[in-house]
């Protein structure tokens, strides 16, 4: 890889992500869920970017375990990605209506239908038995999904000198992490891959680009702002640091990434012409995320709005109706989150991709 030049240098040395984390690179991997691994985090921290792995679906126990591997496995920053979303108010009558709508579909993979939606994935708020591992691990920075913690919570990450960040998908969503006390926003365009970070699935979401919500964001706020969506090479990383972000976060660059959890299926769907249409769904999980477009994608759109259960209680059944057509052979259910730059996805192996992405921000 060519050598820094004394202008590109001089700009890392003076970004404050690169200052703050001591990274070599303005980069971050983006956390993703189930598709994130210990070995893709670390692997990433040591080329000198920011590696992530998400505990919003993980058990207490297994978060603990999944940070301790990973810091085992590099000397470099670890981001540890949360989820805030609100908890769950029960509906039985919706919950019941939207499993019925199902019947034929578990029918024809010849699958059991779920007798009930179940909560599989708890929220950050209050959960104090996932803030116990925080504290304990005390990774070097903590991001927020689909909101912001109380404020006791932040503080006590914050008194352990943990770097925090949050997702935006607005402006009044920065406003709220920068009056919270948060140190980065991560600006989530509607180009992003998998879940948007919107706050509420009640309030208007403005799907504002990624271009334009950085320049949005930074007219309003003084926090430094890390720009998501639609960010797959160098030249898209020479393009947001141009426009003043500090930093880019990228998720659907690493998901092919030998040391990602995708499996077969999803890594065959983002390799092939499928990958070039994403659409945004909220009936695979209960939260609108982007998707390759598939047959579950192709189902939802009968589906208004205000039939779909909260999540996670949706992502629920999503999943079981997912593992039943995966059994009889159809992978056209799975939760293949992608963002709109999908068929610009490289399947080479962590370090070697973040190398390459700032080979090609350097020749840009």
């Amino acid at each position: 890889m060519a050598s820094l030049s004394l202008h590109q240098a001089g700009n890392i040395m003076n970004n404050i992500l690169c200052q703050t984390l001591n990274l070599r690179f303005p980069v971050i991997q983006a956390p993703m869920a189930g598709i994130s691994t210990p070995e893709l985090a670390a692997a990433v921290s040591n080329a000198g970017a920011l590696g992530s792995v998400s505990i919003g679906a993980s058990t207490p126990d297994q978060a603990e375990a999944m940070i301790k591997r990973t810091l085992s496995m590099t000397n470099g920053p670890l981001n540890v990605n949360v989820f805030c979303h609100a908890p769950v108010v029960r509906n039985p009558e919706l919950e019941r209506a939207w499993i019925s709508r199902f019947r034929e579909v578990f029918d024809r993979y010849e699958a059991e239908m779920p007798a009930e939606l179940s909560e599989i994935y708890q929220s950050f708020h209050d959960n104090e038995k996932m803030m116990d591992v925080l504290i304990a691990m005390s990774p070097p920075v903590v991001s927020f999904h689909f909101g912001l913690p109380s404020g006791d919570f932040l503080q006590r990450l914050k008194a352990r000198g943990i770097v925090t960040l949050a997702s935006a998908t607005c402006v009044r969503e920065a406003l709220a992490i920068e009056a919270a006390g948060i140190d980065f926003i991560v600006a989530q365009g509607i180009e992003a891959g998998g879940h948007r970070g919107i706050f509420s699935t009640e309030d208007e979401d403005h799907q504002l680009s990624t271009f334009t919500l950085v320049q949005a964001i930074k007219k309003v706020t003084r926090l430094p702002v890390i720009s998501a969506g639609g960010i797959m090479d160098g030249a898209g990383i020479g393009a947001m640091l141009r426009l003043g972000a500090t930093g880019v976060q990228m998720g659907t660059a690493f998901i092919l990434c030998p040391e990602s959890a995708a499996n077969t299926a999803y890594r065959d769907a983002l390799k092939s012409e499928k990958a070039a249409s994403t659409v945004i769904t909220s009936a695979i999980s209960g939260r609108p995320a982007r998707c390759i477009t598939n047959d579950f994608c192709h189902l939802a759109r009968q589906f208004t709005q205000d039939c779909i259960p909260p999540y996670p209680l949706t992502y629920a059944l999503g999943k079981a109706l997912a593992a039943a057509a995966s059994a009889k052979g159809a992978h056209g259910f799975g939760a293949q989150w992608a963002g709109q730059g999908a068929s610009l996805a490289r399947e080479l192996p962590a370090g070697e991709l973040v190398r390459t992405l700032v080979a090609e921000w350097q020749n840009g």
